[in-house]
């Protein structure tokens, strides 16, 4: 499966589809990058690159419970 590692270690999962144009999902709390799939699909099969991820804590994605600070969810801690 696809991982990103963040700076601190954390692994974030992440879908990345087709080619072409980027077009990057995120989705909202309690969810994760599951729900985007039918746009996924969709944005895909009409030439788009669809990228969607799990953010930390979601998902498939780490939740090393901290890390949660704007500085750090911004690439900057």
């Amino acid at each position: 499966m696809p991982y990103f590692t963040a700076p601190d270690g954390t692994q974030l999962f992440y879908r990345d589809w087709g080619a072409g144009r980027p077009v990057v999902f995120v989705h909202g709390m309690l969810l994760s990058g599951e729900m985007w799939q039918r746009q996924l699909l969709h944005l895909t099969e009409n030439g788009f690159r669809a990228v969607a991820y799990d953010r930390r804590g979601h998902g498939r994605s780490d939740d090393p419970g901290t890390g949660y600070e704007f500085d750090m969810l911004a690439g900057r801690g």
